[in-house]
């Protein structure tokens, strides 16, 4: 059956408001007239229906005089265009219609690779470092609704999440204190066990030349007139001038330290006691001995951001052979879609933006993306958190979206959280963050530390301060609360971003980094600031294996 059938009964449902499991699609594309079953089986939906079931396609298909003999059929394999040339054994790239582009690929590179196999490399050392080509996620040959051992029971699915706020800050002083006096709390506990921390007012008044150990959060970082470090952590009692001399070995590692990150060192007391030589850096990390959590059982999830519906240059056709392809059987084990925001493209997010807008009404735009998520099959579970386009505050966390905005994108009962959140799908934690601070990292840090065109490196950096945006009063807006829901308090198994337009991936600690590219193509804004975006890429994640497998959609 070729992909464009089912692709336009998708289409053809949300046109009537319906969503539909991929089952139900799959029965009704293969009528022998799919629009006299569409109508049917919109007709005869209860009121209060938003998806319908294969359940409800078949009840029709027995009572409606023109199905044809297909009412029963198993579902077909409608991975390819071409039928047969589905089963292609090497695919090395997918463009989601059978075509392959075959090459080698280095990390990080916007190809389909099912790599991460040495999960503990390190994405620095494995620069320029290529990777094995390989297949795709083989085709599965069973139907929608049966789990592996045939039996036709559905597995049981297990999804939570967690994160989401009920913003308490007033924007008072004493606020923007609890903040981060909460974030040092939490951060120092996770770095106590490794140095013998004395308060800064105790070390004031230690002996000369004494060895000491300091948790602080960097209030400032300068270099001297001989080109040492120094650097002023703080904690509660006072701040203390450590150096780091030029010739250490570690002596990189204060190239890397932004400003309010908290961070640990030893030493030892200069003669008048008076600034402390850096001996050992301590971040909060991931542990090397980290040991993700997998699924039970063969289930994938699908992760993307950054759709930008609204906007001149949002990729439609992109989208839709995406969402098509999730109805074919090549994509059976993909039971949920996690975006991690900017849905829509907004409104007056950056200059001349209003000039590159196909929708100007910001509820419109909602509207509208709301009828492309529809394309996506009705029985996947869906998670969306807010990104800086999107309709909510600017500043992090930021809330999940209102109650308006979620009767607008209510039709797929997706989970909404907020940005930050953590989502545990089948035991794997996945720590979803929109990404606007890897701005930060990459404007601050070296461009051997972090760049746009290896945005996995920015996250690696995040990964060890455990935190997602620790630099204040930058490019990134940080929410007085009463607490820090950006620190990295628990080790995630997977780390999804988004944000930058750049398709990345990695493995640190163990810990999976993706940043999962767009479906937009390049603005005129993005060309005055130098930025080409990678396009239609959908990362996929065999849940059980951890094993990354990157779709392009173009």
């Amino acid at each position: 059956m070729p992909l464009e059938t089912p692709a336009r009964v998708v289409q053809e449902l949300a046109a009537h408001g319906y969503n539909a499991d991929r089952q139900a699609v799959t029965l009704l594309a293969n009528q022998s007239d799919p629009q006299r079953a569409i109508e049917r089986a919109v007709e005869t939906a209860p009121d209060d229906t938003l998806v319908l079931s294969a359940d409800h396609v078949r009840a029709i298909l027995d009572t409606e005089p023109t199905a044809g003999d297909y009412s029963n059929s198993t579902p077909q394999n409608t991975g390819s265009k071409e039928g047969s040339e589905s089963s292609n054994t090497n695919p090395s790239v997918s463009t989601g219609d059978g075509s392959t582009k075959p090459q080698q690929v280095s990390e990080g590179s916007p190809v389909e690779t099912k790599g991460l196999q040495d999960r503990g490399s390190e994405p620095a050392s494995a620069a320029g470092s290529t990777q094995p080509t390989s297949t795709a996620v083989a085709a599965s040959q069973q139907p929608s609704g049966t789990d592996d051992s045939g039996s036709g029971t559905s597995p049981e699915r297990s999804i939570t999440v967690s994160g989401d706020i009920s913003s308490t800050g007033t924007g008072a002083y004493e606020d923007f204190v609890s903040v981060f006096r909460d974030r040092y709390e939490k951060l120092a506990g996770q770095l106590r066990g490794r140095v013998n921390h004395r308060p800064t007012e105790t070390i004031e008044n230690m002996t000369p030349g004494s060895d000491a150990g300091l948790i602080g959060m960097v209030s400032d970082i300068r270099t001297t007139a001989s080109g040492h470090w120094l650097v002023e952590l703080e904690d509660t009692t006072g701040t203390f001038p450590c150096l780091v001399m030029k010739d250490r070995d570690f002596a990189s590692e204060a190239l890397t330290l932004l400003t309010d990150e908290v961070v640990a060192v030893e030493g030892t007391l200069a003669d008048d006691g008076g600034i402390l030589f850096v001996d050992t850096f301590h971040f909060p990390d991931i542990p090397r001995t980290h040991k993700p959590s997998t699924a039970d059982r063969k289930v994938e999830a699908a992760l993307i951001s950054d759709i930008h519906v609204g906007s001149e240059e949002f990729r439609a056709d992109a989208w839709s052979e995406f969402a098509a392809w999730l109805h074919t059987d090549e994509a059976d084990h993909v039971e949920y879609l996690l975006i991690a925001g900017d849905m829509v493209e907004g409104i007056g997010v950056y200059p001349g933006q209003d000039e590159e807008l196909d929708i100007v009404d910001i509820y419109d735009q909602y509207e509208r993306f709301s009828e492309y998520l529809k394309e996506v099959p009705g029985d996947m579970e869906v998670v969306m958190i807010p990104g800086n386009h999107d309709a909510v505050r600017l500043a992090e966390p930021q809330p999940a979206f209102d109650e308006e905005l979620r009767d607008i994108m209510s039709a797929h009962d997706a989970r909404i959280s907020a940005n930050p959140s953590t989502v545990t799908v089948e035991g794997v934690s996945v720590l979803m963050y929109h990404g606007v601070s890897l701005d930060e990292v990459i404007a601050e840090l070296p461009e051997e530390e972090a760049s746009y065109d290896r945005p996995q490196d920015a996250m690696r950096h995040l990964l060890r301060k455990r935190h997602v945006a620790p630099q204040y009063g930058g490019h990134t807006r940080v929410a007085p609360e009463a607490e820090d829901h950006l620190v990295m308090e628990e080790v995630p198994d997977i780390f999804h971003t988004g944000h930058v337009h750049k398709l990345g991936y990695g493995s640190y600690h163990n810990v999976t980094m993706i940043n999962s590219s767009c479906w937009q193509s390049q603005t005129d804004f993005q060309k005055s600031v130098n930025l080409e975006p990678d396009v239609g890429y959908a990362p996929i994640v065999d849940l059980q294996t951890l094993d990354l497998t990157i779709r392009q959609f173009v």
